[in-house]
């Protein structure tokens, strides 16, 4: 089941950003004491007790503007909110409840999703007066807080995850569940259609409150699929070419996390822009198995090197994923349409490979044998044993004298040589490095 999704939401200026970064633990949005900084969502993972979620930061909602700024930001917190399974909805304790502060109430009050109500910024008891009118909101019980120095985090996080849905039961008929991600206009409705073997109709216009993600189910040689599509974004009227870029990161998101094997659209004629890395980066962390698909193919003037040279210039870009297939097709001609399908099937094979210990520990043995371990100060690394703790992705567990001394190129070494001995290529692979205990020497 993908982690849950909670939405930070309010008028500029409250303190999302800062409250953001307290949550997960580390400062990824830019905060700034001036309204409309944030502009487009931030992700990041936090944990809180037992519970694992993504948590996404939204740019300030200001409903009576109209600026194309504000239009745009409005636009996105929606997207959020479409898509979020909790929301918190922040409001500042120290300025009281201003109109935008009842507009943005309305919104979520329309939205049915859960919402809680957290005041921000009462660390002092001269602001805790103020928070009963917040009551007016018709939103819930508010719960105050304080993002920049932490206080109240708890008892709104326990609020939070009690909304979090329960486990889902899987299905009866083993699904594999595709996203086709990938910036706009790369070609992602035309490979829909080509896998379906017919034209599916997308219409979606950027409104922004309604999520154009269709799960879309189909058979092939005998092997069930889910199509979770984020393709459909399309222009109403002219509208920046980044902006519309900035809609589909959301999608893309949300099609990840409810995937198993991603597609990474790209367009041969464009090549990889900073925007296809992005998303790429999302299915790397999200730990889903995946192929680059090169779009557009028929396109372009190759020669013998042609595809190779691509694929050089593709995998420098993507060089914290460079264990990705590639496939370079035409959707629209159908080249190599017929290979997607057994891509994805080789893949979430991977993205689900068990490998018994002994196995493990004969190949890291071997590794270890080839390539001697990092010392420091006389002290030299000890790969006692390994094993496999989970799949989706293949996670391994390295228990060793002194996890200080893996260095990260080492930890790289061993990561390449099991990807060559087991042929894992298109999957990440977790590596976690443990010290051994006295209770890990008893269960060896």
């Amino acid at each position: 089941m993908a982690k849950p999704l909670v939405a930070v939401v309010g008028r500029p200026n409250v303190g999302k950003s800062t409250f953001f970064n307290k949550i997960v633990g580390k400062r990824i949005a830019i905060v700034e004491d001036t309204p409309g900084v944030t502009r487009d969502r931030i992700y990041g993972d936090a944990t809180w007790l037992t519970h694992e979620f993504a948590l996404v930061d939204t740019g300030g909602i200001e409903p009576m503007k109209e600026d194309i700024i504000s239009t745009q930001m409005r636009r996105q917190a929606a997207l959020a909110i479409d898509m979020a399974d909790v929301i918190i909805f922040l409001v500042d304790g120290r300025e009281g409840i201003t109109a935008a502060d009842e507009d943005v109430a309305d919104m979520l009050r329309r939205s049915k999703k859960p919402v809680v109500l957290a005041v921000n910024k009462v660390d002092n008891q001269k602001f805790e007066d103020s928070v009963y009118d917040f009551y007016s909101l018709g939103i819930g019980t508010p719960i105050t807080i304080s993002g920049e120095q932490g206080l109240g985090l708890g008892d709104l996080l326990d609020e939070v995850v009690a909304y979090f849905p329960e486990g889902e039961a899987e299905e009866e008929v083993e699904t594999t569940r595709i996203a086709i991600v990938g910036k706009p206009n790369v070609g992602k409705s035309s490979l829909v259609n080509a896998l379906l073997g017919y034209e599916r109709t997308i219409v979606s216009e950027i409104s922004g409150t309604t999520r154009d993600a269709i799960d879309t189910p189909f058979d092939h040689n005998g092997e069930h699929y889910m199509l979770v599509d984020t393709a459909g974004i399309r222009r109403k009227r002219a509208i920046e070419d980044e902006t519309i870029e900035r809609y589909s990161v959301i999608r893309s998101l949300g099609a990840i996390r409810r995937a198993d094997v991603a597609l990474i659209v790209i367009d041969a004629a464009q090549g990889m822009s900073e925007q296809d890395v992005r998303i790429a980066g999302y299915v790397h962390e999200e730990g889903k198995a995946s192929v680059v698909v090169v779009n557009k193919w028929d396109l372009i003037e190759k020669d013998t090197h042609t595809m190779q040279q691509f694929k050089q210039k593709l995998y420098a870009d993507l060089a914290f994923m460079d264990y990705v297939p590639m496939l370079f097709i035409s959707a629209k001609t159908g080249q190599r349409v017929n290979k997607v399908l057994e891509m994805v099937t080789y893949a979430y094979a991977q993205n689900r490979m068990r490998i018994s210990t002994g196995t493990l520990n004969d190949i890291i043995s071997e590794a270890i044998t080839i390539t001697e371990p990092p010392s420091d100060k006389g002290r030299r690394l000890k790969v006692y044993y390994a094993t496999q703790v989970s799949i989706k992705p293949p996670t391994f567990v390295l228990f060793v004298n002194d996890p200080a001394l893996m260095h990260f190129s080492y930890k790289r070494y061993l990561e390449n040589y099991l990807r060559k001995s087991f042929g894992l290529d298109a999957t990440p692979l977790r590596l976690i490095i443990r010290q051994r205990g006295k209770d890990d020497e008893l269960k060896r």
